[in-house]
């Protein structure tokens, strides 16, 4: 049986630089993998990222959602009977931040995949630096990450913010409770530590780490959420005012609630940098890419507030 490990975790948590780490492990320990991109957006640029993962022992596939939880499911139960007969140790699905983890439960009890898959480890990537005023809806998918989540790992713990270590059993457990969910989340399960340590004992200990049931009432699907993605193509701009602009669009409330800005942005004749940007940290790199494209994620947006900033939006 092929083993299928999620990855989950709240937008701009560090999936897919968690994703790169782990899969790098695997292949080092003999493993064939592959890794499905499993989005609601209509372009996924972490897919581009994990480019150089790509090998014999590594493959790389994408789902593309956004018109529909139902069309969004049958896409990946098809992609995973297509992948059923290729001989990997392991699939990695790698969802969007807005995503609900029984969706996969549901699909490898289906049959024929259940000939083929069995569930390996749920891995929920939580952010050292969340932001406290999440909204209603944003906890709520979060608790439900954490809920079956066999470990959870910390990201963007580093020396300036080691203080946050107690405080994030105390928020995990706010929000477990909140819910009502039946996940008691304990010291152990948590891997709290900056990644470039990881050890190999941790990295067994995620490997191996499964999944846990729990009980909590269902308030709503992602169908039903007010999470939106934007997408501006061959989106130009000088790199200090791509900075202020960034800034503003955070700051100012009426273009909505904005989780997250990411892409790749041609900031010259010739230059392009990848953009990774939350309320708490501006990540900004070059990039050798054929692609250029402006990423809004957050809920409730105000596509006529954003054009004065951005322009219209594709879709």
């Amino acid at each position: 049986m092929t083993k299928v490990d999620l990855i989950t975790g709240f937008l701009g948590s560090g999936k897919t630089t968690f994703l790169k780490k782990y899969a790098k492990k695997l292949m080092e320990k003999g493993e064939k993998i592959c890794i499905i991109e499993n989005d609601f957006g209509a372009i996924n640029v972490d897919m581009v990222l994990l480019q150089e993962l790509l090998g014999e022992n590594c493959n790389i596939e994408m789902i593309v959602g956004g018109d529909g939880e139902v069309a969004h499911q049958r896409r990946l139960k098809t992609k995973l009977i297509a992948m059923g007969m290729l001989g990997y140790d392991r699939v990695i699905i790698e969802p969007s931040g807005v995503f609900d983890p029984d969706e996969l439960f549901d699909i490898l009890y289906e049959s024929p995949i259940d000939m083929w898959y069995e569930m390996g480890s749920v891995i929920c990537i939580y952010d050292a630096e969340h932001v406290a005023d999440l909204s209603q809806e944003s906890r709520y998918m979060l608790m439900s990450e954490i809920a079956s989540a066999g470990v959870v790992v910390v990201s963007k713990l580093d020396e300036e913010n080691e203080k946050k270590r107690d405080e994030i059993l105390s928020h995990i457990e706010s929000v477990m409770d909140e819910f009502e969910c039946s996940r008691v989340i304990r010291p152990e399960d948590i891997i709290a530590k900056n990644w470039d340590e990881f050890s190999d004992a941790d990295y067994n200990k995620m490997i191996g780490s499964g999944y846990k049931k729990a009980d909590y009432p269902k308030r709503m699907h992602v169908g039903d959420s007010g999470y939106q993605t934007l997408f501006y193509f061959d989106f130009t701009i000088d790199e200090e005012l791509l900075h202020e602009t960034v800034t503003k669009i955070f700051e100012d409330e009426k273009c909505g609630n904005v989780h997250r800005i990411k892409g790749f942005i041609q900031v010259g004749d010739t230059e392009k940098i990848e953009l990774n940007v939350t309320r708490k940290r501006y990540d900004t790199k070059r990039v050798n890419t054929d692609r250029a494209v402006l990423i809004i994620i957050g809920e409730n947006l105000d596509r006529a507030e954003l054009v004065k900033y951005v322009g219209e939006p594709l879709v």
